[in-house]
């Protein structure tokens, strides 16, 4: 995704990187392995970020000290040795975790007393792909301000590296997953007993990543038969690696011969998607909810999702008499949110759950122990647990722009046209509907505005964001 954005000068100890964008300041900086620096992730570019990061890692220790984790994507290896040769060139010492999941990691962080880490995972991107995902001290993605300060200071040159005896140093853990298991455990929230009683049956798709190495440890914490799809660490993903319900067809065959339920997680395990009993898939968007659903139970709280996430968890949250609160798109823009309003429970609709009781990051293998806790508090199946939350559908579409620089004049234009509705503007454009809403925000890094609609069935979902559609044709 960096293709034309960057140009790399080589000195003799300096590489400057000019107009080179994070893509995404709340996810990480990513792009595609191999082919010419400036079009890909390439040496060079980690070059210049983690000296970036090292540097705003220096506003705290002047020697300071991370935690690093990585996937099982087939890059990982080589960029987890050039990330720790770069870093311990730079006077950072290293708490090497090796293959992690992104909550596990970010869990790390505050257990090692660390000033940062760095998850190497694309999430849901395809093999080609890897990325440097930055924690700061609390384990939590670095705020869009830092980001943006990290990405100026790339553009700079790194003018000089330690000397040998301020090299830094390597430490290894490597039961980063066993820990965070640990502490779900014990969680007072998760139904250990309820759980281990009702002798759970789970088919799992673990993608060819480390979720073939978490969800076994989390299983048989929790007393759960399993079977495992995609349990090859190679990184040779199987299908899609991103858990949507066209990726999933092997998943939801097996689940419907004798399992209770299916689980999918993405290549670094902070995505969580569920299939029924029947083969039926239950919805990301619906994950959130049904974990939403027990903890507000338990703990009377806010709740919190994003402005692109469905209704149904705040008509749920509303009918338990609590308070609900959307943010930005980003989960760092959902844990700022949550801090504000003190939320028991927040996430994103694409399955990503965050109890600030266990960490603020989206992990889906608190998602897991919290929604099987749920199903054994009602005593249902998940199929059951579904026909009691709020129906809603959404419409997932999008729109190339021939000038993409006008889209903040475009978006004032529909905002006008629909100003006798709710319009929120903090992040694209959010218009409010009785019966539904609509969404538009504009790509990073593609010249394209995606259009969200959600309603109580999917005919008007697709009607809402037909007509967006049609009124910024007529406004071009």
């Amino acid at each position: 995704m960096f293709k034309k954005h960057i140009r790399v000068e080589i000195n003799t100890f300096a590489i400057q990187i000019r107009k080179m964008p994070i893509i995404s300041s709340v996810s990480g900086i990513r792009g595609t392995i191999g082919g010419a620096p400036g079009n890909n992730l390439t040496p060079y570019e980690l070059l210049a970020y983690l000296g970036a990061y090292t540097q705003y890692l220096r506003t705290r220790s002047a020697r300071p000290k991370i935690v690093l984790g990585r996937d099982g994507r087939k890059s990982g290896e080589t960029v987890n040795a050039l990330v720790e040769g770069i870093l311990m060139s730079l006077g950072t010492d290293i708490i090497q975790l090796g293959l992690s999941t992104t909550p596990s990691v970010e869990m790390a962080v505050t257990r090692f007393n660390a000033d940062g880490g760095i998850i190497l995972s694309a999430s849901h991107n395809p093999k080609e792909w890897n990325a440097l995902k930055l924690l700061n001290h609390m384990g939590e993605f670095i705020s869009e301000e830092d980001g943006l300060m990290i990405q100026e200071t790339a553009k700079l040159p790194i003018s000089a590296f330690v000397r040998v005896d301020d090299l830094g140093k390597l430490e290894y853990h490597t039961d980063s997953i066993a820990y965070h298991v640990q502490k779900i455990i014990e969680n007072p929230l998760v139904d250990v007993h309820g759980i281990r009683k009702r002798k759970f049956k789970v088919a799992a798709d673990c993608i060819n990543s480390t979720g073939a190495i978490a969800l076994p440890i989390l299983f048989e914490a929790l007393g759960v038969e399993y079977s495992l799809l995609n349990e090859i660490i190679n990184g040779e993903f199987q299908h899609n690696p991103e858990p949507l319900p066209e990726h999933l067809n092997e998943l939801m065959s097996l689940t419907k011969q004798g399992f209770d339920l299916g689980i999918s997680v993405d290549p670094d395990v902070d995505r969580l998607a569920l299939v029924d009993a029947n083969g039926n898939y239950f919805g990301e968007e619906y994950t959130l909810v049904a974990v939403a659903d027990y903890v507000m139970d338990k703990k009377p709280g806010p709740s919190v999702s994003n402005l692109s996430s469905s209704r149904a968890l705040r008509d749920l949250t509303l009918n338990k008499g609590l308070t609900y609160s959307a943010s930005p798109v980003g989960e760092v823009h959902v844990v700022k949110e949550m801090k504000k309003v003190g939320a028991v429970i927040g996430g994103e609709g694409n399955g990503g759950i965050i109890l600030p009781d266990l960490h603020y990051g989206r992990d889906a293998m608190i998602g897991i122990a919290l929604l099987l806790s749920n199903l054994v508090n009602r005593n249902c199946k998940l199929s059951d647990l579904k026909a009691n939350y709020p129906v809603y559908e959404m419409n997932k579409d999008k729109m190339t722009l021939p000038d993409i620089q006008k889209v903040d004049r475009l978006f004032e234009m529909i905002a006008q046209n629909y100003a006798s509705q709710t319009i929120d503007r903090r992040d694209g454009l959010k218009i409010d509907f009785p019966n539904g809403w609509i969404h538009l925000r504009k790509s990073n890094t593609e010249p394209i505005v995606r259009i969200y609609s959600e309603a109580r069935d999917s005919s008007y979902a697709r009607k809402l964001g037909a007509e967006i559609k049609s009124l910024i044709e007529s406004l071009n």
